[in-house]
């Protein structure tokens, strides 16, 4: 897994995602002028034994683009990392930065695609290009029961890498849908809105939706339920 995430993030297949990536690291926000921006492809990240996979859209611009870590150092991921504290699959409510002391259990984080895209909507050939790093890391996530998707882009890029590995996508295709379960075999996928700002200020996806979604993981993925936490 290292050697392939090591791998991710010298790819260059996109020229307009290279462009973007590397001009965004160059240029910064305001608020970030003091960082060293990572500017790469973004690897993925978690427990190699993970039962549960995530797979989100693609890095933000100022988010995974600076820090070099899926979902980390911006709002989507200040959701996402409290809700997966409280859930029990990671060991602190906040990810900063590669070097803030998270660990994940049980868990592991990809996104559909690993460069952060201009106006956050990657081509159909980018995304095409990203496949078959998720591919790989199908391969080595041997123990996989439940895939989460956020977002309806990755919940249908999800069900075509699946069904097109050989799992039963049902048909017609279900509807994406926050909450929704689709079962393909060995494996459950559930979907949730991706906790983007967008989402999250106009109270399209709230905090008891986002953490019913990873309690609803837990339970398919055959874990032990953990007490809510807080902090």
């Amino acid at each position: 897994m290292a050697d392939l995430q090591e791998r991710v993030s010298e790819c260059r297949r996109c020229p307009r995602l290279v462009e973007w990536r590397e001009k965004v690291a160059q240029e910064k926000r305001a608020s970030f002028r003091d960082d060293d921006y990572w500017g790469r492809p973004v690897p993925a990240f978690g427990d190699p034994d993970a039962r549960v996979l995530i797979i989100g859209l693609a890095p933000a611009a100022h988010g995974a683009n600076r820090t070099g870590r899926m979902f980390t150092g911006d709002r989507s991921g200040d959701w996402l990392f409290r809700a997966l504290h409280k859930a029990g699959f990671a060991n602190q409510p906040e990810s900063v930065d590669m070097h803030d002391g998270l660990v994940l259990k049980d868990i592991f984080i990809t996104a559909a695609v690993r460069c952060a895209p201009p106006a956050n909507k990657p081509l159909p050939s980018e995304r095409d290009a990203c496949r078959p790093w998720i591919d790989e890391e199908l391969d080595l996530l041997q123990h996989v029961r439940v895939v989460v998707v956020l977002g309806n882009f990755s919940y249908a890029q999800t069900l075509r890498i699946l069904g097109e590995r050989g799992h039963p996508v049902p048909r017609p295709r279900p509807k994406f849908g926050h909450g929704a379960e689709v079962s393909l075999g060995s494996l459950t996928l559930l979907a949730s809105y991706h906790p983007s700002q967008q989402n999250t200020f106009t109270g399209t996806l709230t905090e008891e939706m986002f953490d019913a979604i990873w309690s609803r993981a837990r339970e398919l993925a055959g874990l032990d339920p953990v007490g809510v936490r807080t902090g």
